[in-house]
């Protein structure tokens, strides 16, 4: 219940005080989110299967955003920076597919 409380603040705490993203930052903010979302949904799935740690979820949540990051960032710094931030939009989709899978199979048996 907690988590789903923090969620909901935070999203009316976004929507009251409307946030404005930085210029520099904005190219890493969407892989950033995407890389949550893996550690997330990888979360839900080691939640599922009974094997889920909370240190770990914020080993995983922190270090995915970072490597994310720092790999667009160094993109942009080679002037490869569209052609690395798809490759890593790649990866975490697949992985984020995977986990919602296991999650869909293990929620209905499907």
């Amino acid at each position: 219940m907690i988590p789903v409380l923090g969620l909901v603040v935070g999203i009316v705490l976004g929507l009251v005080l409307s946030p404005e993203v930085p210029v520099w930052i904005a190219p890493y903010l969407p892989i950033a989110v995407i890389a949550a979302l893996d550690a997330v949904f990888g979360a839900v799935r080691a939640s599922l299967e009974g094997i889920f740690n909370d240190r770990v979820f914020v080993i995983s949540f922190l270090s995915n955003v970072v490597v994310a990051a720092l790999i667009v960032f160094l993109g942009n710094q080679l002037g490869v920076g569209a052609q690395l931030s798809t490759g890593v939009v790649v990866v975490l989709g697949l992985r984020i597919f995977s986990n919602v899978a296991v999650i869909r199979r293990h929620l209905l048996g499907a």
